[in-house]
């Protein structure tokens, strides 16, 4: 029996989370001996994952890492974290140099700064593993290639390297020693590989993992809309933060208000945008027509209950939420970005925009008003999936 070794920096209710709790019922215990350590010791999913997992982890937060109290529990371990065997101290230099490349550039990711402190940290595993796998770039990369003894170690990007922040001088090219590269699409990889040219040969798609009978019947469960609105409905699901480019969403509204279409857009998600985006929600006059309803356990009845799913991002890897309304035959309009140009061909399964208010109000403009071209671009959209993968372990085979 192989000992196997899962490490993610938190375990919210985001994408790449839900694919790996995907991914683990793939180990199953007659073969594999499955434990998990979760970098920040938070994360609401840990309820959610096959019982024979174990968690190694000494101590253990539920609270969501995007909610208000759970941000507040998550700042408190950072700050405690940063003088645990002097993490902050032995990365001094290392940090003063990303910080000075970062301010060449002119942005400044203090999220990608803070990993390698995580994971220097983080807690110590005596255990020695057959296969250790790293299902996040950042954090979890750098505790698995640093801190973890395997024979053979595996490491996942979800999301497009450049565009997210990430350089071989952050990493320190840590990935050289991987020996095997997992991308969620080909454009991730392409962006990857555009960075790490010698990873080519050990770098492979690995897409996302999602249970769609499960998705299905999850959709039939009661919730979702819970107003009494006769107008169209727009979905988003996604995390309140700068990557899904909210703003432009809720500019784009104030058009289509000022138009005089009738509509509402919900957004299911948090983040620590969500002051921000109620401000600015607020400034314009759209508090009835742009609605930020929060993180829920089911999302599945509001997809099922929209009339367009919209996902105008900067930039994704693979995006959980698109597949999901896929799944439930949405009608899907999406920013023309990396990770969304795989998922949906234009004019086929689904429609593609680029990220600006005036070319958002525009699409959507057209979408509502022609039922006919929503319902057939939904219909495409369901049967696009493949069917599930069933040869997914021959990627850990050495």
């Amino acid at each position: 029996m192989k000992k196997v070794l899962f490490v993610i920096n938190t375990l919210g209710g985001a994408g790449a989370e839900k694919a790996l709790l995907e991914l683990l019922k793939k180990f199953t215990p007659d073969q594999y001996e499955t434990s998990l350590y979760v970098l920040m010791d938070q994360g609401e999913l840990i309820h959610q994952l096959p019982e024979y997992v174990k968690i190694l982890n000494k101590s253990y937060r539920d609270a969501s890492v995007l909610s208000r109290s759970g941000k507040k529990i998550l700042n408190k371990n950072i700050l405690k974290r940063l003088f645990i065997r002097g993490a902050v101290f032995r990365n001094f230099s290392y940090l003063i140099k990303a910080v000075y490349t970062m301010g060449k550039k002119r942005k400044i990711y203090p999220d990608k700064l803070l990993w390698r402190v995580m994971s220097d940290s983080g807690q110590q595993l005596k255990e020695h593993y057959d296969i250790a796998i790293a299902y996040l770039e950042g954090g979890s990369a750098y505790f698995v290639h640093d801190h973890v003894q395997a024979e053979k170690k595996c490491t996942f990007l979800h999301v497009d390297y450049g565009y997210a922040g990430y350089t071989r001088e952050l990493d320190r090219e840590c990935y050289l020693d991987f020996d095997r590269i997992f991308t969620v699409s080909k454009e991730v990889m392409q962006s990857f590989l555009a960075v790490y040219p010698e990873c080519t040969l050990k770098t492979r798609v690995f897409h996302n993992l999602i249970d769609q009978e499960e998705i299905k019947r999850k959709s039939l469960l009661p919730g979702g809309f819970e107003d009494s609105y006769d107008g169209k409905r727009i979905l988003t699901v996604g995390r309140l933060t700068a990557q899904k480019a909210y703003e432009i969403s809720i500019d784009a509204m104030k058009l289509l208000k000022d138009q005089g279409i009738k509509a509402r857009w919900y957004v299911l998600g948090e983040g620590e945008l969500r002051e921000k985006l109620q401000e600015k929600i607020h400034k314009l006059g759209l508090d009835k027509e742009f609605i930020l309803l929060g993180a829920t356990a089911n999302p599945y009845p509001y997809y099922a209950q929209c009339d367009l799913y919209v996902h105008a991002t900067r930039f994704e890897g693979k995006s959980i939420a698109i597949q999901e309304a896929q799944v439930l035959g949405c009608a899907i309009l999406v920013s023309d970005c990396s990770g969304n140009r795989e998922q949906v061909v234009e004019g086929v399964d689904g429609m593609m925009c680029s990220l600006t208010p005036e070319a958002v109000c525009a699409q959507i403009k057209l979408l509502l008003e022609d039922e006919k071209k929503r319902k057939e671009l939904g219909k495409r959209a369901s049967v696009k999936l493949m069917p599930e993968q069933t040869d997914v372990m021959k990627y850990f085979e050495f």
